[in-house]
């Protein structure tokens, strides 16, 4: 019995230390020390909450006080500051993520793209189906209803930076540009380093599921200390954030929509409600684990959104969705970077990418941890070659679809109809989407689909991110205790309440935004670590490049060899 307790003594450590570095403990039967990874450390103490776990509750408390004691002063705080950064250094956005694009794609075209994600004989725990289900479902679902036809038909209705005239095909080709920039590569990359990186340092060094382990290559030891734990908390932080805009957008789409099918009025109240109901549902959710609750859900509402989008492709204007398709994609190709490192010159143009683009690229990067996490948690299994096609290329063919297919019916309507679908979207983005259906046979059935899809996406995103916050917050750990579970999705729950009182949709915005500062900086060192800690696989000690160093190493190893 002295025994364990001194075992418990020894290995009261922190789960973010390296994956390789083994904590000697004393063996309850033996007095040989027993060696022990951080991720079996984070496991063990899973029920005990360390220092994380109580910073990140006392930071967002102290700003949900502020924001209920003095929601006009937290308002005009965040405005100033996301002024400042829109006009000072937006561009760091934009640089990041298309350096994310550029990492992901020499990481898996180059050698280290037949790294096993795991051990070399480890097979995947899910299926290509219901992996790629869970990618798109669990964390990016909501924006096609969302942002669908929203953002294709807003952008038709104002062009990007005066590129065309409004309500003309070269309007029509330009909104599905800017549609696909913010929704394609760019995003999905962004996953896609914090993700491999992750998934790599779990599953290959044994490290905890934490940012903070990844950047060891570069910060060393400190990462095992107070500035990891930094990183740590900065993550949950902008995890949470990030969550809660697409709380307060699935909220508003599903208000919007029930107002159409039901005549009910949506407003600030049934928004509210509307995020009880599925906080509620979400967390009972996360509370049954990845396999049965994220895993059927998120099949289910792709083969909805499949069904859905197929119906409105061959009832709506299909030739001009065809015809559209490859004209904005050759578009998009064309002007890949030039779009990429668009800044604005005007502050009509700050204003306009601050509500977009800017915001856009700061959403993915406050939802990288999450997604990271996540998709860490998922991909085990698969080769790195696998996982950035089935992170980054699939999801974002499936994005250019369904935006054209929405977008593009929403468009080729707004121009017989006398822009008014366009009109009513810049009025209030969440009327488009439904305006759109509207405009097909059977719309009422098709609404009904639209809503019972947001419900999932938003139960499936939730949940996923519940796990993820309960996972960082407990070292690591990816068995978080149930307690920790309900606390972080009554949390996400109450903070999107908040932030819809304070300010509504732009107060979630510019929270979203503001949190991810931090990774434009994180991001960037994630990608360095992880290049370096891939340089150093020993599964590629035999096949590397060898430098005249290496050969003069091994003719001095030689016997009977001279120097």
């Amino acid at each position: 019995m002295s025994h364990t307790k001194n075992a418990e003594d020894l290995m009261d450590t922190t789960a973010s230390g390296a994956g390789e570095t083994r904590t000697p403990l004393t063996s309850p039967t033996s007095i040989h020390p027993v060696a022990e990874t951080a991720m079996e450390t984070a496991d063990r103490l899973r029920n005990r909450p360390g220092s994380v776990f109580w910073a990140s509750i006392t930071l967002i408390g102290a700003f949900t006080i502020w924001a209920s004691a003095s929601p006009e002063s937290l308002s005009g705080v965040m405005t100033a500051a996301m002024d400042w950064v829109a006009q000072s250094i937006g561009w760091s956005y934009l640089v990041v993520t298309l350096g994310c694009i550029g990492l992901l794609v020499y990481i898996g075209t180059s050698r280290f793209g037949r790294i096993r994600l795991g051990a070399q004989d480890a097979k995947p725990e899910f299926s290509t189906w219901a992996w790629l289900a869970m990618i798109l479902s669990a964390v990016m679902g909501i924006g096609l209803i969302s942002y669908g036809v929203a953002e294709p038909i807003s952008h038709f209705a104002s062009p990007p930076h005066g590129l065309a005239e409004a309500g003309t095909m070269e309007a029509a080709v330009r909104a599905m540009q800017f549609s696909y920039f913010d929704w394609g590569p760019h995003a999905w990359a962004v996953f896609g380093v914090f993700g491999l990186a992750i998934a790599y340092s779990t599953h290959c060094r044994n490290n905890a599921g934490l940012v903070s382990p990844m950047l060891r290559p570069i910060f060393g030891k400190l990462v095992d200390g107070w500035f990891g734990k930094m990183i740590d908390v900065f993550a949950i932080i902008a995890t949470l954030f990030g969550t809660t805009t697409s709380l307060g957008l699935g909220a508003s789409q599903i208000g919007e929509g029930v107002d159409r099918v039901l005549g009910i009025p949506s407003n600030l109240l049934g928004q509210i409600i509307i995020i009880a109901v599925i906080t509620v549902l979400f967390t009972l959710s996360a509370l049954s684990g990845v396999h049965k609750g994220i895993k059927y859900l998120s099949q289910t509402t792709m083969v909805l959104s499949a069904s859905l989008g197929l119906y409105v492709l061959f009832t709506g204007p299909t030739n001009f969705i065809s015809n559209l398709f490859f004209r904005s994609l050759g578009q998009y190709s064309s002007e890949f970077f030039a779009v990429s490192l668009m800044t604005p010159s005007t502050p009509e143009e700050v204003q306009w990418m601050q509500w977009w683009t800017y915001f856009m690229m700061a959403w993915w990067l406050s939802w990288g941890a999450f997604v990271g996490v996540f998709l860490a948690k998922i991909s085990k299994g698969r080769t790195i070659r696998q996982f950035v096609a089935g992170v980054m290329i699939v999801p974002s063919v499936v994005f250019f679809a369904w935006f054209t297919i929405f977008g593009g019916s929403a468009i080729k309507f707004d121009m017989e109809n006398g822009g008014q679908i366009g009109a009513a979207a810049l009025e209030d983005v969440n009327s488009a989407f439904f305006a759109t259906l509207a405009e097909l046979p059977m719309s009422g059935i098709t609404s009904v689909v639209s809503i019972l899809l947001v419900v999932m996406y938003f139960v499936s995103g939730a949940d996923a991110n519940t796990f993820v916050l309960s996972m960082m917050s407990s070292r690591g750990t990816l068995k978080p205790t149930k307690p920790i579970l309900a606390t972080w999705g009554l949390l996400t729950g109450l903070c999107a309440v908040v932030l819809l009182i304070v300010g509504g949709l732009g107060a979630l915005q510019q929270a979203a935004m503001l949190s991810a500062l931090p990774f434009t900086v994180i991001v960037a060192l994630l990608g360095v670590g992880l290049v370096m800690e891939l340089r150093n696989d020993p599964r590629f000690e035999r096949t590397r490049v060898l430098t005249q160093s290496d050969l003069n190493k091994l003719v001095d190893a030689e016997p009977g060899t001279r120097k």
